[in-house]
């Protein structure tokens, strides 16, 4: 098979920008045509086929609905580790955790990838919230990636992904695993158990019907345009419970965006 992506003509990246934007709300459209060429041809040499032009007729088709998804699979980056941005664990631990002293307590990492992120808050809640197990506790976990989603319900992960975890939680949380790649693990029963993981597309509606305490949406606005952004926000508000927290990535300060978050400290606001 001729594989040849160089026709990407800027008709095609329209389109596929288009595609994508509407369907997830990502914005490849400012010097994304590297990205999208590279990723695109990944996608196009697994379907075995060889022009650009084919594989927009087959999104057009009747099967091309699932495709669509799949498209948006590998437009995506999945880039994330085991207490990335440790600041804000430790301020989940010192600050946020003593505070609830509800029953009911639901915590959402939005857009968690291959799960390091729910993981993470589950060792947390383990280790610092009180009467856990006699509480009703839920980390709920969200991505638009089923191919991230199945690894996350495997919850199994090289060596490489845990440079950051803390000795004592490494040999409390993790197990190494006989089969598989040299080195692999498992996270604990007890820290899966803490974790519902579920496929949601943030543009799409939500079927969550509670409130939260805590709402993890980090690293992903960045992919998002302005306005995209402000509904986001707008609607994080609304499942949050009064005096809830929402952490954002280190890089995706509200400071552009009109919201009624009130800011704590660095990419955490508390509503």
């Amino acid at each position: 098979m001729n594989l040849d992506v160089g026709d990407l003509k800027p008709q095609h990246f329209q389109k596929i920008s288009d595609m994508v934007y509407r369907t997830a709300g990502i914005n490849l459209k400012q010097g994304k045509e590297a990205l999208v060429r590279a990723r695109l041809m990944k996608r196009l040499r697994s379907l075995k086929i060889g022009r650009v032009e084919e594989y927009l007729d087959f999104l057009d088709s009747g099967q091309g609905g699932r495709e669509i998804a799949r498209l948006i699979d590998v437009m995506t980056t999945n880039q994330t580790s085991f207490f990335r941005e440790m600041d804000h664990f430790r301020f989940l631990r010192d600050t946020v955790l003593p505070g609830l002293t509800q029953a009911r307590l639901r915590f959402w990492s939005a857009a968690c990838s291959s799960g390091e992120e729910p993981y993470t808050l589950a060792i947390m809640l383990r280790e610092h919230l009180a009467d856990v197990d006699r509480r009703d506790v839920r980390i709920l976990a969200t991505d638009i990636s089923q191919r991230m989603l199945e690894k996350a319900r495997r919850a199994q992960y090289p060596q490489a992904a845990l440079e950051e975890v803390p000795v004592p939680q490494y040999r409390k949380y993790f197990t190494a695993l006989r089969s598989g790649p040299p080195g692999s693990v498992q996270v604990a029963a007890e820290a899966r158990e803490l974790v519902r993981l579920a496929y949601l597309n943030l543009m799409e509606p939500w079927p969550m019907r509670g409130r939260f305490q805590v709402v993890f949406c980090r690293n992903v606005m960045i992919y998002f345009d302005r306005p995209t952004q402000q509904e986001l926000i707008h609607r994080f508000w609304d499942v949050l419970e009064e005096g809830g927290y929402l952490f954002v990535g280190h890089s995706e300060g509200l400071s552009a965006i009109k919201h009624r978050f009130r800011y704590v400290r660095p990419a955490v606001y508390r509503k």
